[in-house]
């Protein structure tokens, strides 16, 4: 941590880019497989040291590879585009099943030990391939493609405009629960896929799942976005309301959410001739700011209840990332002077809390920003969100 943080390297190209090689330097090489393939992600965020090398989530495949792809295209560490290569082929090879065509959700090294065919995860797996377009691995546009019909065929629900839920390795459904949390990122994915191939299908899709999320059903609920639903897309106000602080579904509002949709929606409207994104872009932002950030100390609540007050009061460093990447966003969009004191404001938080002495972020602190240990169970998050942070700057602010 550092006493002050010089906000006017917030906006350097070469910070940002030095912070993004943080990143990547505490993950690779030690992350490489290189007997069986894929990646490890399993590091101690204090440490680096590896705490479980069998673990291959398919989240942190893709994330790894949208990483490396993305130091590649900007002039990254040499051996960027060969490690962003060893997971695409690890990703095609392994996680994906031949049979099916679905990926699976978890390997014990090569071998599936949840064959679950998640929305969320495939949602990952289009970005990743879209990202290994833009530079050119083998075998991605294809791939890319394959995916899309893939979700088209087993996910989507066309009547809604959105992907159902979780599928069994037969592509059977395994529960009525519908989510928004993987429309978002598949939103994100097919923003991705529209910048790779120019393919306008995707962006089409893309606004789709924007449009019915952030307008029609946000309009059910106050202008914010709820994360459960019923089968037929319904708010489900009841869903795990006994189970607040569950790790995957919380009950409650996510502000780190509508913070990442800020972001997502603002990046849509630069690509749309619509005003809406841009509108919802800045209210949702509005919104993560005034119930979610803790005005004394510094960070975003997890969770909220209908009526603003904090549910689950750890801070977590994704929603700060994304924060980082709306404000940049909306600063250049927009060029309103309160996006740009945002961006400062969480960059300073984030430099002071977040950032470990190995260059990586913490993932999870306390109400008091203190760290808190999270190295059980496979991990999803590489450093995906910082460098994530970086890239949106990047395009923002890089001339």
């Amino acid at each position: 941590m550092t006493d002050t943080f010089d906000t006017s390297h917030a906006t350097d190209p070469a910070w940002l880019r030095s912070h993004r090689r943080a990143v990547l330097d505490f993950y690779y090489p030690t992350c490489m497989d290189e007997e069986r393939g894929g990646y490890v992600a399993q590091l101690d965020e204090q440490t680096g040291e590896v705490y479980d090398a069998d673990s291959k989530h398919l989240v942190a495949t893709c994330r790894f590879v949208v990483n490396f792809c993305r130091a590649a295209r900007d002039d990254g560490p040499d051996w960027a585009l060969a490690a962003a290569e060893h997971g695409v082929d690890f990703l095609l090879t392994h996680h994906r099943d031949e049979e099916t065509g679905g990926y699976h959700w978890l390997l014990d090294g090569t071998d599936p030990v949840d064959e679950r065919r998640s929305p969320y995860g495939h949602a990952f797996v289009l970005l990743a391939l879209a990202e290994a377009t833009t530079v050119g691995i083998d075998g991605a546009r294809e791939a890319l493609d394959e995916t899309y019909a893939l979700v088209e065929r087993h996910f989507w629900e066309a009547d809604e405009n959105l992907c159902r839920s979780e599928l069994d390795a037969d592509w059977e459904p395994v529960e009525p629960y519908r989510g928004q949390n993987a429309n978002m990122h598949m939103c994100e994915a097919h923003l991705a896929a529209h910048d790779a191939t120019d393919d306008e299908r995707y962006l089409e899709r893309a606004s789709a799942i924007a449009r019915r999320l952030t307008v029609d059903l946000a309009g059910e609920t106050d202008g914010r976005i709820w994360e459960h639903y019923t089968a037929d897309w319904d708010p489900d106000m009841e869903y795990n309301v006994e189970q607040k602080a569950h790790q995957f579904r919380p009950w409650g509002y996510q502000p780190g959410h509508h913070a990442e949709w800020a972001k997502l929606l603002t990046e849509l409207s630069d690509r749309v001739d619509e005003k809406w994104p841009l509108t919802r872009a800045e209210e949702l932002f509005a919104v993560a700011i005034a119930e979610g950030w803790d005005a004394e100390r510094g960070g975003f609540y997890y969770t909220h209840n209908l009526d603003g007050e904090p549910i689950v009061a750890d801070k977590y460093g994704w929603p700060v990332a994304e924060a980082i990447g709306a404000a940049a966003v909306l600063a250049e969009a927009t060029g309103e002077d309160v996006y740009q004191v945002w961006y400062d404001r969480l960059w300073e938080y984030a430099v002071e809390n977040l950032v470990a002495p190995g260059g990586n972020w913490y993932s999870k602190l306390t109400e008091e920003n203190e760290y808190v240990d999270t190295d059980e169970g496979p991990a999803v998050e590489p450093g995906y969100h910082p460098i994530g942070a970086c890239e949106a700057a990047l395009q923002s602010f890089d001339g």
